[in-house]
C-alpha cells in the first residue's frame, strides 16, 4: 500500500519493510508465544494490504483553510491532517473527499463538526455517522438529506443526547461462505468485523473445525450479530448463543431469520450468567422457554475481547471437548492458554490478518479435550 502519510500517521504503525516480510514477522511473534503449548506451525491467511478496512473513524480538524480529516500522529504528539486513507475499502474512499468538500461550503453542516464515522460494504452501501458539539436542527436535517443524495450515502446525526437517522441506521452486507451467500446487517454503533474478506477467512477455518467434529449442540459466547454463530449451525443439532449487548443480540436474531437459519437460540446473557446457568447455579428469567439440560455440547466457540476470558468461563469450557477460540489479543491468549491448556491439547492454530501495516494480530486455536 502507499500512502503520503507512512511515517507520520499513527494509524499504520508498519510502512518500512514489504507486505512478506511483515507477515513473516508476526508468524514468528505468534510462534515465539504458542511453542510452549506445542504449536509448531500456523496457517496464515491474507488477502490484500490496501483497501480492506470497511470500517473507519476520522477526527475533523477545523482552521483557517476550512476542514479536514485527521488522525493521531505516530510520534503520539497530537493529530495529523490527512487528504487520503488508501486501507478504507472504495466504497468510502470514493466518498471521503466529495462528503468533506460539501460539507466545507455548508455553514450548517460544518459548524461544530468534531468526527465522521464511516461503515460500509463490499456492494457500495455507506452509513455515515457526523459527531457534533452542538444540538442538530431541521435546518442540519435539510442539509444532510441533501448530502445524502449528493453522494449516495445514509446519515446519522449525533450529539450530546441526541441521535437523528435520517433514512437507515444500517447496511446489508452479503458474504460468500463456504460456498453459501449469507446475508448479515450491521447496524450503526455495533460490533463488526472490519476486514470483509479476511473475516470469510477466520469463519471458514472455525468452519473447517467444526466439520471434523461432526457430532453434538454448539454453545457460543460472545457472539455479537452471528457473524460466527449462523454460518457454523449448518455443522451442528442446536445451537446456543450468548452475548451481553442487548442491540447485539437484536441483530443476530434478524440476521438468523435474513438467513432462514432455525436452530439457534440466541440469549442475553454475560460469560459470568452463561457460566452460572449452565452450571445450574442460577436460574434467569430470560432462559425460562429454553431446556438447557437438553443441549449435548461437544463444541464452544469463543471470540473474547482484548481482556481475554474471565476464570468462570475458562472453567465452564474446560468441561467441553472441543474448543475454537478467536483471539484479538496474543498475550491475554497465552495467558489464557495456561489454564485451557491442563485439559486441552491446541490441535491446529491460525493467524489472521485482519490489519495490515499495523502491529495487531488475530488467532483462532482449535483444542480438543486431552
Amino acid at each position: 500500500m502507499n500512502c503520503k502519510h507512512f511515517g507520520e500517521c499513527g494509524s499504520c504503525t508498519i510502512y518500512n519493510i514489504s507486505y512478506q516480510e511483515e507477515l513473516e514477522n508476526k508468524k514468528r511473534r505468534v510462534l515465539s508465544k504458542l511453542s510452549h503449548f506445542g504449536i509448531e506451525s500456523l496457517e496464515i491467511f491474507s488477502d490484500v494490504n490496501s483497501n480492506y478496512r470497511a470500517r473507519a473513524e476520522f477526527r475533523i480538524w477545523h482552521n483557517d483553510n476550512g476542514i479536514s480529516y485527521a488522525m493521531g500522529r505516530l510520534d503520539k504528539k497530537g493529530s495529523i491532517n490527512i487528504d487520503e486513507c488508501p486501507k478504507v475499502i472504495s466504497s468510502i474512499e470514493s466518498r471521503m473527499k466529495p462528503l468533506l468538500n460539501i460539507v466545507a461550503l455548508s455553514k450548517i453542516l460544518k459548524d461544530r463538526l468534531f468526527a465522521i464515522e464511516f461503515l460500509a460494504s463490499t456492494s457500495n452501501e455507506c452509513l455515515v455517522t457526523m459527531i457534533y458539539h452542538k444540538k442538530l436542527d431541521k435546518n442540519w436535517e435539510e442539509k444532510a438529506k441533501e448530502l445524502e443524495k449528493k453522494i449516495d450515502i445514509s446519515i446519522i446525526g449525533r450529539s450530546r443526547k441526541q441521535k437523528l437517522t435520517l433514512s437507515r441506521e444500517f447496511i446489508t452486507q452479503k458474504l460468500s461462505i463456504d460456498g453459501r451467500e449469507y446475508i448479515y446487517r450491521y447496524y450503526e454503533g455495533g460490533f463488526t468485523q472490519p476486514n470483509p474478506m479476511i473475516n470469510i477467512k477466520m469463519v471458514e477455518w472455525a468452519i473447517k473445525q467444526a466439520k471434523s467434529i461432526g457430532y453434538g449442540d454448539f454453545l457460543e459466547s460472545y457472539c455479537g450479530l452471528g457473524n460466527f454463530t449462523i454460518p457454523l449451525s449448518k455443522y451442528f443439532n442446536k445451537v446456543l448463543a450468548t452475548e451481553i449487548s442487548k442491540n447485539s443480540i437484536n441483530s443476530a436474531k434478524e440476521n438468523c431469520k435474513l438467513n432462514k437459519v432455525n436452530n439457534i437460540e440466541f440469549i442475553r446473557l454475560s460469560s459470568q450468567e452463561m457460566t452460572e446457568a449452565l452450571s445450574s447455579k442460577r436460574r434467569f428469567r430470560r432462559l425460562e422457554n429454553i431446556d438447557l439440560n437438553s443441549y449435548n455440547f461437544s463444541t464452544v466457540l469463543v471470540d473474547p475481547p482484548r481482556a481475554g476470558l474471565d476464570s468462570a468461563t475458562i472453567k465452564l469450557i474446560s468441561n467441553i471437548e472441543n474448543i475454537i477460540y478467536i483471539s484479538c489479543n496474543l498475550e491475554t491468549l497465552v495467558r489464557d492458554l495456561k489454564e485451557l491448556s491442563k485439559t486441552h491439547t491446541i490441535k491446529k492454530g491460525a493467524f489472521f490478518d485482519q490489519f495490515p501495516h499495523t502491529t495487531h494480530i488475530e488467532n483462532g486455536l482449535f483444542l480438543v479435550k486431552n
